[in-house]
């Protein structure tokens, strides 16, 4: 068994030689698809912070743990392996039922239960062949949101006014993300508000459902917590269940949808339409066009429970085809200890990549300790899964020009710190992330009331009045404003910059739409490839290299009618020069892209010849390579074929190819990873730029090919290269945290620990 890894050399540096020389060496076994989880015991199959919860003395207060007369019972998700020949997991959950347990739901995003279980019985479930990890049922949060003081000076920093125009308030030439939906998973969107109207008036939030009615606490009515019982039910299209669950789920028409006020403003970001007759307003989002879809998951407090999320990301993935929801934005998130191999909301997210959704996640809030030290490795879940585009926060600093621009000390660095496996067997993924940043300081937005009086205010400008002092702002009505700053505010500029690149090409599939995000984007000075990624989004440049590639990839993919190294170009297109003016500057683009998890690569030939990784079926990290499955329900008489997903299974790959002859391989020019010596994954992402701007690189003359299971396992973030241990504060700074254990070990806030009132406020009001 061997890696084919064939190049010839361009010009290079010293550094780059040097790097080479250990980096050929990095050939080790893939440890497959389901990685190592499928070999693992018992114990291992088990979250850390599930194991802990189960061997300590007393039960903790937490929101998936409980005594039930005297004995303690968790509600976990179990995870198969998703190659397993009982989709429907009978086998399971009989089992499940047979050891005093509940069954509330089965998913089809990823192949796992929602169940409730004594906690002795743990370890007997997870020994099964045919269950790859059992979790707890983590809370999820709001991770934090925000654009600018005035968005007229942001959208003219991203380059939203480069791909449209406005003639007056109810008319825009140009791209405006119309047609294309955007599910939001959050607290709500407030509907009646009137950055969400259309052009006639109408709402744009054209579908509304609340996953906290059918959550576990509601699936068996007043008997939650009581064993015994399996309320899983199929949900086939068109048959009773299937329409009683969405009758019931609907909450289109609420009068009070968004209790928090989170997912409004979020939403706005996105695709709020300018509603002031004087011209292009700071509230305007930035695909003012698109349709909006809220997937409420978040409680008036801002909190969730993990399977609620799942069940959300399932109804997206139902509907994405007949509602054409081709964005999934998730400015929530989870803390996990494990990896995004097993992790259930990152398998989730990475089948709703397959299923063709581009799923836009916020990096987190987690950038600095307590003491305000920088701390790397603070990626929460899903935004540590490969397959997404996890968006760090970028500060305007209130200007239109680029040059002052800085990243947020709040946004969350890499690598990311999930792990397979514990105690000697365990291996951390350490990933690179985030993909790249947003504006997320001060960002204005949409205000929810209720939809009611439209007098009562949302908790979040409650809690905070100071939050609704914008400037200028009509707060009346449907037309209150507010600011907020966070990760969560950054990921929604990035689904809305995503809307407008598929309505300039639909072909378009979610890994080739990071790679253009991120090889268009403009490295900030000073931020290194943990910090900013290939640097600050760049939506002039993303769409331009969106229009010169062919509109029918998709179906090319699909139907299997494009081949590795086949023009990728549309007819009569070439490449756009990689340069951009914004705000009265020039900048070159990045030319960065991640793939294979720690791996950067460059070049034309990425966008001029069909690369395999372009398909959202494939995921490549590290050592592991898998392609998911998709099986849909048949589909009445005269409707389009592969509508509805029935189940997302996948399969470990032996043989495959990643990437063609042409491609830039960059991770060499890095160096080793040292945080001291500013080289590898802490080399600043502007300096790598301009060494793959001046022609720098490795030249893959024979492509990249997995043979026999054998994969490049390393690249710029070195398995344990820095020697990271469990929050070890190295002498040069750098700290470390090990899958973000945070009160109750799960919940993210708006700025980190949610019982540091000082961290929380300092990353929710934002930064000078």
């Amino acid at each position: 068994m061997h890696l084919l890894v064939k190049w010839s050399w361009t010009r290079t540096r010293g550094r780059a030689l040097a790097a080479w020389a250990g980096f050929s060496m990095l050939l080790l076994t893939g440890i497959g698809a389901t990685g190592g989880a499928a070999a693992q015991t018992a114990p291992n199959k088990i979250a850390a912070d599930l194991a802990r919860v189960i061997a300590a003395p007393v039960t903790p207060t937490l929101n998936w743990a409980r005594d039930l007369n005297g004995r303690r019972h968790v509600k976990v998700l179990i995870v198969g392996h998703g190659e397993s020949a009982d989709p429907e997991m009978s086998s399971l959950r009989a089992d499940v039922l047979a050891r005093g347990g509940t069954v509330y739901m089965r998913y089809v995003s990823v192949q796992a239960l929602s169940v409730l279980l004594p906690a002795s019985q743990v370890q007997a479930v997870a020994s099964r062949s045919d269950v790859q990890s059992v979790s707890p049922n983590r809370m999820t949060a709001r991770t934090g949101i925000s654009l600018t003081p005035s968005l007229i000076e942001q959208v003219a920093g991203v380059g939203t006014s480069r791909t449209r125009t406005e003639a007056n308030s109810h008319y825009y030439t140009g791209l405006d993300g119309r047609g294309i939906g955007i599910a939001v998973l959050d607290s709500g969107v407030m509907w009646k508000h009137a950055l969400f109207q259309d052009w006639q008036g109408q709402t744009r939030v054209r579908r509304g459902v609340d996953f906290l009615k059918v959550g576990d606490a509601n699936a068996v009515g007043a008997k939650d917590w009581t064993p015994g019982l399996d309320v899983t039910r199929t949900m086939a299209p068109g048959g009773t269940t299937r329409q009683w669950y969405e009758a019931y789920l609907d909450n289109t028409l609420a009068f009070h949808v968004d209790a928090y006020g989170h997912g409004t403003h979020v939403a706005a970001v996105a695709a709020g339409r300018d509603f002031n007759s004087g011209g292009f307003t700071e509230a305007t989002g930035i695909a003012p066009g698109a349709n909006i879809f809220d997937v409420k998951v978040l409680d008036g407090q801002g909190f969730g429970q993990l399977s609620d999320v799942l069940a959300g990301i399932d109804w997206v993935i139902h509907h994405a085809k007949a509602y054409n929801i081709r964005v999934m934005n998730l400015s929530l998130a989870a803390d996990s200890t494990e990896s995004w191999q097993t992790d259930p909301l990152a398998r989730a997210a990475r089948s709703a990549v397959a299923a063709g959704i581009t799923v836009v996640v916020a990096a987190g809030n987690f950038g600095q300790d307590a003491q305000g030290r920088e701390r790397h490795g603070s990626i929460s879940s899903p935004g540590h899964d490969p397959s997404v585009i996890t968006v760090g926060s970028a500060n305007m600093k209130g200007t239109a020009v680029r040059s002052d621009d800085t990243i947020n000390f709040f946004s969350s660095r890499g690598p990311t710190r999930g792990a397979v496996g514990q105690g000697t067997t365990r291996t951390i993924d350490n990933l690179l992330k985030p993909d790249l940043v947003a504006p997320g300081n001060k960002v204005v937005s949409a205000l929810a009331t209720d939809s009611d009086s439209m007098t009562q205010r949302a908790l979040l400008p409650v809690a905070h009045p100071e939050l609704a002092q914008v400037h200028g702002a009509n707060q009346q009505q449907a037309t209150s404003l507010m600011m907020l700053s966070g990760t969560s505010v950054s990921a929604p500029v990035v689904s809305g910059a995503v809307a407008l690149m598929l309505q300039a090409n639909p072909g378009l599939t979610p890994p080739l739409i990071k790679a253009m995000l991120q090889y268009s984007a403009q490295p900030l000075p000073g931020a290194n490839l943990l910090q900013q990624g290939a640097g600050l989004i760049n939506i002039e440049g993303a769409v331009r290299l969106a229009r010169a590639v062919r509109p029918d990839l998709t179906r090319a993919i699909e139907s299997g009618l494009i081949q590795p190294g086949d023009n990728l170009l549309a007819p009569g297109r070439t490449l756009p020069a990689t340069r951009t003016r914004l705000g009265g500057e020039a900048f070159d683009w990045s030319r960065i892209v991640y793939a294979g998890g720690r791996h950067v690569f460059s070049g034309d030939a990425l966008f001029t010849r069909f690369q395999p990784i372009w398909d959202p079926r494939l995921t490549w990290a590290g050592a592991v390579a898998q392609r998911a499955h998709l099986s849909f329900y048949p589909t009445a008489a005269g409707a389009p074929e592969r509508t509805h997903v029935r189940t997302v299974t996948t399969q470990r790959l032996q043989n495959q190819a990643f990437l063609t002859p042409g491609v830039v391989h960059a991770s060499a020019l890095a160096g080793a990873a040292s945080w001291g010596s500013r080289t590898g994954a802490f080399l600043p992402s502007r300096t790598l730029s301009q060494w793959l701007t001046s022609g720098s690189g490795l030249v893959l003359s024979e492509g990249l090919v997995l043979s026999e299971g054998l994969v490049l396992s390393e690249g710029l973030v070195l398995s344990e290269g820095l020697v990271l241990s469990e929050g070890l504060v190295l002498s040069e700074g750098l700290v470390l945290s090990e899958g973000l254990v945070l009160s109750e070990g799960l919940v993210l806030s708006e700025s980190g620990q949610t019982r540091v009132r000082a961290m929380h406020d300092a990353a929710l009001l934002g930064e000078p």
